[in-house]
C-alpha cells in the first residue's frame, strides 16, 4: 500500500503513516528499509497489517496532494514480502521491548488486553512448571509441599514485567484522556482490580489529546 509519513518520534521510536485508504498506520524503525526519510509528507509504500505498517520503502514520486498527506502519482512498488503478525502476541512483545519504560503516548484496548492475555498465559505456564519442579525436588510423599523453589521463575517473571505493565496502563489511561497518575488506583487493594478492568474496557477518546493522536487501528 502507498502512503505518506505523518509523524515520527525518534525518542520513543514510533511514528504514523497516512495510507491511501484513509487509515493511519503505526510503525517503528525496525519496520523501515534503508533510505526512507522520516520527514512529514515523505512518500512510502508498505505492507499493512492490522493497523501497523511493515517493510516500508521509499517511493520515487512527486509530493503528496495538498492537504491530504497522500501521494498523487505511483512510484516504485513495494517488495512482495509476507505480512508480519501484529496480533495480541505482537503487542505483548512490543510492550516488553520498545515500550518497556514508555510512559508517553496512548495505547488502544487491543494492545492492553493483548498484553494481559499473554502475560497471564506465560505466568500460568511458569507457575505450573514450578509445581512440577517442587514435586520433583520433594517427591510425591509427605514432604511434597515443603519447598517452593520451583516458583522462583514465576516470581522473577512477575517482577521483571512490573514496569512494562505499569507503563502500559499509563498509556491506556492517556488514551482515555486522563492523567497517567490515575494508574495509582490500580494499587488500592479494594478497588485496584476493578479500576484495571474499567481502564481496559473504556473506548479510546476520539481525536487527538495531550498525549497524541488516536492509536492506529482504532475506529472512531
Amino acid at each position: 500500500m502507498r502512503g505518506a509519513v505523518f509523524h515520527y518520534d525518534e525518542d520513543q521510536d514510533y511514528g504514523y503513516i497516512n495510507g491511501i485508504d484513509g487509515k493511519r498506520y503505526i510503525f517503528t524503525r525496525n519496520d523501515l528499509n534503508q533510505g526512507v526519510a522520516l520527514v512529514r509528507g515523505a512518500l512510502v509504500e508498505f505492507q499493512p497489517d492490522d493497523g501497523t505498517a511493515h517493510y516500508i520503502v521509499a517511493v520515487a514520486s512527486t509530493a503528496p496532494s495538498p492537504g491530504t498527506g497522500q501521494p498523487r502519482q505511483p512510484g516504485r512498488p513495494a517488495e512482495n514480502r509476507p505480512a508480519v503478525s501484529t496480533g495480541l502476541w505482537a503487542y505483548f512483545r512490543r510492550a516488553v521491548s520498545v515500550n518497556y519504560v514508555n510512559f508517553n503516548g496512548r495505547a488502544r484496548r487491543k494492545e492492553f488486553w493483548g498484553f494481559w492475555l499473554c502475560y497471564t498465559i506465560v505466568l500460568a505456564a511458569l507457575f505450573g512448571f514450578g509445581i512440577l519442579i517442587n514435586l520433583a525436588v520433594n517427591g510425591f510423599g509427605a514432604n511434597a509441599g515443603r519447598t517452593s523453589i520451583g516458583f522462583v521463575p514465576a516470581l522473577v517473571f512477575a517482577l521483571a514485567f512490573t514496569v512494562p505493565w505499569i507503563a502500559l496502563v499509563v498509556r491506556r489511561v492517556h488514551d482515555l484522556g486522563l492523567n497517567g497518575w490515575f494508574v495509582l488506583l490500580c494499587f488500592i487493594p479494594a478497588i485496584g482490580g476493578v479500576a484495571l478492568l474499567v481502564f481496559g474496557l473504556m473506548p479510546s477518546q476520539v481525536g487527538e489529546n495531550p498525549w497524541g493522536a488516536v492509536p492506529a487501528g482504532v475506529r472512531v
